[in-house]
C-alpha cells in the first residue's frame, strides 16, 4: 500500500511538473517575442519583462529533468541533481528580484512621474537587471559549497533536501532576500491601488480602474502563493521539534508552486502591460490638459 501511495506521489508530481513545462513554455516564448518584436510600447518596464521571461524559460529547461525522474526513478548523478537545484534557487530569486522591480517601476512611473531623479533611476533598468542577476548568482551559489553531511544515495535525488536548508545562516539569508521584495512590492502595491482610486483617468472612466486593481492584486497573490511556501518551508527546517521526514512532502510541494510561477507571470505580468501602460498614458495626458489648461485659464484672468 505504501508502494502504492509513493508510486501514486511520483505521477502526481510527473504529471504537474510536466502541465508546468507544456504550458509555461509556448507562453513564455510568446511573450518574449512580443516584447522583443512585437507592438508593445518598448519602455524600462518591458526590459524587466524580457529579462523575467529568459529567467522563467531558464527554470522551464529544467523541469523534464524532474518528470523523468519522477516518472522512471533512475539512478542520477549527484552533480545532476545539484545542478538543477541550483538552477531552480538562481531563476527563483532571480525571478522574485525582478518581480519586485517590476513592482517598483510601475509604481515610480505612475506615483512620481514628474520626479526628475526617480526618472533618471528608472533610465537605468539595464544594470538594475543585471545587478539582480548578478546578485541572485553570487548569492545562491555558495549555498551549494555548505560543509555539511552529503547524501550518497543517488537515487534520492529529488526526493532529498539540499545542504544549505539545515544552516540557519544560509536559510536566514534566504527568507531575508524574499521578505525584503515582498516589503517593497506590498508598499508599491498599495501605493498604485492609491494612485488608481485617486486617478482622473479612472473618475473620467477612461480606464477600467477595476481591471488595474484586480492585475495589482492578482501580481501580490501569485508572488505570494509561489514563494511563500517555499521560505516558510525552509524556516521550519529550523525548528528542532519538526522532523526532517515530516517536511519532505511539504518541502516538495514547495519547490512544485515555486516552479509554478514560471508558468503564471506570463498570464499576470506580460499580457496585462498594455493595460497598465495605457493607463499611465491617459492619467498622465489628462493630467497635462488640466496643468495646460488651469494655466491658460490663469494667464487670462491675469489679463486687463
Amino acid at each position: 500500500m505504501s508502494a502504492n501511495y509513493s508510486s501514486g506521489v511520483d505521477q502526481a508530481f510527473a504529471s504537474i511538473y510536466s502541465l508546468l513545462f507544456i504550458g509555461g513554455l509556448p507562453l513564455n516564448i510568446a511573450a518574449l517575442y512580443f516584447f522583443c518584436f512585437g507592438w508593445v510600447v518598448h519602455s524600462t518596464t518591458t526590459i524587466y519583462m524580457k529579462n523575467l521571461a529568459v529567467c522563467d524559460l531558464l527554470l522551464l529547461t529544467s523541469l523534464p529533468l524532474r518528470v523523468y525522474y519522477y516518472s522512471r526513478r533512475p539512478q542520477l548523478p549527484q552533480a545532476v541533481c545539484d545542478t538543477t537545484g541550483l538552477l531552480l534557487l538562481v531563476n527563483m530569486y532571480s525571478s522574485i528580484f525582478l518581480l519586485t522591480c517590476i513592482s517598483w517601476d510601475r509604481c515610480m512611473a505612475l506615483c512620481f512621474p514628474l520626479s526628475r531623479r526617480a526618472q533618471a533611476v528608472r533610465q537605468q533598468a539595464k544594470y538594475i537587471c543585471a545587478g539582480a542577476w548578478a546578485l541572485s548568482i553570487v548569492g545562491t551559489i555558495p549555498t551549494y559549497f555548505v560543509p555539511n553531511q552529503k547524501v550518497s544515495n543517488r537515487t534520492l535525488c529529488f526526493d532529498s533536501q539540499p545542504d544549505y536548508i539545515r544552516a540557519r545562516a544560509v536559510t536566514s539569508a534566504m527568507v531575508l532576500c524574499f521578505a525584503l521584495p515582498l516589503a517593497i512590492m506590498v508598499t508599491c502595491s498599495c501605493s498604485l491601488l492609491r494612485a488608481v482610486h485617486h486617478s482622473t483617468a479612472v473618475q473620467m472612466e477612461l480606464v477600467n480602474g477595476s481591471k488595474i486593481k484586480h492585475m495589482v492584486m492578482t501580481n501580490v497573490a501569485i508572488f505570494l502563493g509561489c514563494f511563500l511556501p517555499f521560505h516558510v518551508t525552509v524556516l521550519c527546517y529550523q525548528v528542532p521539534a519538526l522532523k526532517e521526514e515530516h517536511l519532505t512532502m511539504a518541502y516538495k510541494c514547495a519547490l512544485l508552486l515555486a516552479c509554478a510561477n514560471a508558468t503564471l507571470d506570463p498570464l499576470a505580468y506580460y499580457f496585462a502591460t498594455e493595460t497598465f501602460q495605457h493607463f499611465v498614458s491617459m492619467d498622465h495626458l489628462r493630467g497635462t490638459w488640466s496643468s495646460r489648461h488651469s494655466n491658460t485659464e490663469r494667464g487670462c484672468s491675469s489679463n486687463p
